[in-house]
């Protein structure tokens, strides 16, 4: 497509002379701009989404992908009803649970309120990001009406450890002669779980469901259904399912793209804000390579005239003027995409040398529920960018080819 003598010039052009530097300094920033965008874009992209994957992970890892809820109370003969659903094709859990909330006191006298789930001892120990994240303890002790099960965050805040014990304070009253008071009860911590999840390392506390149907006073009866599935993505068919297993029991079914919807969708429009705000760093790039190769042609222009006189056809300062600017863009895009992508391989690392230099936590847990930096690189939105790079990149070097095309040699030499 170029011949060598083109590559030669076109080159050439580029390693400008002393004074015509600043054309080779324009090169360079947009060269460098070109980079930088390229290598933003695919770092935040992949940040962005390592971060929705974590989350959903975290959140469906603990909570089921539909929650079965009784529409007027707590659903009473949850047994039969769980049999049923776990017969449904395509449902691969179901768990029954007591959720209610509760205010933690330690003997310290630290309180704060917690979120109580009881569940029974052999659910809490098939889910794996309970199971196979306990830090202390074991949940081999997780039954009986006194043991509970907390996050490790949680402990480091009220400083206690497995064995020690925990007082939990219902908003439910109970009335005594002296008034009604909140009903209250001392448990024994016998785990610490840490699900790398900032809320449920610090706000969670597992209770055996027998434990909490005493706790709470619901009887025979719980509050929550919880089901897995083994496509999170195609609900529909097991919620018919389960609505038509349960015909004969009211109840109202919440799917966790409802619960976090508003989450999710935030995400969403925060990450496709991110890609255009910074698609503008590779546009003002590119704008660079079109003023650079404005002025190169404007300080080239007897160059032009005697190629043309030589015999250089239009089409030939075409391509050489097109080459010089394609490269500042393809090597720009390049540089870009390698750095994007060891960055983004590397970024944990790099997150701890950045805290260890300046002695700042860059990603705290509690802003943002995770205890890591995650990153995904996805390849497709990679190509994406890449592609995008190179084409923004040889865009701008149309007009200020063409422009070098038509310029006339007899002018250009008339006043030189």
């Amino acid at each position: 497509m170029f011949s060598p003598f083109e590559r030669m010039v076109a080159f050439r052009y580029l390693r400008a002379r002393r004074e015509e530097g600043f054309v080779s300094v324009i090169a360079g920033f947009s060269l460098a701009g070109i980079g930088l965008g390229v290598a933003t874009l695919i770092i935040v992209m992949s940040v962005m989404n390592g971060f929705r994957d974590e989350l959903m992970g975290r959140i469906l890892g603990l909570n089921g992908h539909l929650d079965v809820r009784g529409i007027s109370g707590p659903i009473e003969n949850y047994e039969t009803l769980t049999d049923r659903l776990k017969r449904i094709p395509g449902i691969v859990g179901v768990t029954p649970i007591i959720d209610g909330q509760v205010m933690a006191v330690a003997k310290s006298g630290a309180a704060s309120g917690a979120l109580v789930r009881g569940m029974r001892p052999e659910d809490a120990r098939a889910i794996p990001i309970i199971a196979d994240n306990i830090r202390a303890g074991s949940l081999d002790a997780f039954n009986g009406q006194d043991s509970i099960a907390i996050g490790t965050r949680f402990a480091n805040r009220f400083g206690v450890a497995p064995g020690d014990q925990l007082t939990l304070l219902s908003p439910q009253t109970t009335v005594t002669a002296f008034g009604s008071v909140p009903r209250s009860k001392t448990y024994r911590i016998v785990a610490l779980f840490e699900t790398g999840m900032y809320e449920y390392d610090s706000g969670y506390v597992f209770m055996p469901l027998s434990a909490a149907q005493v706790y709470f006073r619901t009887g025979s009866a719980v509050t929550d259904i919880e089901v897995r599935v083994a496509d999170a993505d195609n609900l529909r068919p097991v919620a018919r399912a389960v609505l038509g297993a349960s015909a004969d029991v009211p109840i109202r079914l919440i799917d966790w793209q409802e619960s976090n919807k508003s989450f999710f969708n935030a995400l969403i429009v925060e990450r496709n804000v991110m890609f255009m705000i910074l698609t503008l760093i590779i546009l003002v790039a590119a704008f660079n390579v079109i003023s650079g190769l404005i002025m190169l042609v404007k300080g080239k222009g007897r160059d032009i005239a005697i190629l043309r006189t030589m015999g250089a056809t239009r089409g030939m300062v075409m391509r050489i003027f097109f080459l010089a600017g394609a490269s500042v863009g393809t090597i720009g895009t390049m540089l870009g995409f390698v750095i994007g992508l060891l960055f983004t391989r590397n970024i944990e690392t790099i997150r701890h040398w950045v805290e260890s230099l300046s002695g700042v936590n860059v990603f705290p847990g509690e802003i943002y529920f995770l205890s890591h930096l995650p990153a995904r690189i996805d390849y497709g939105e990679v190509a994406t960018v890449v592609i995008m790079s190179l084409a923004l990149s040889l865009l701008a070097t149309l007009y200020p080819s063409w422009r070098a095309a038509r310029l006339d040699p007899v002018e250009a030499l008339r006043y030189e």
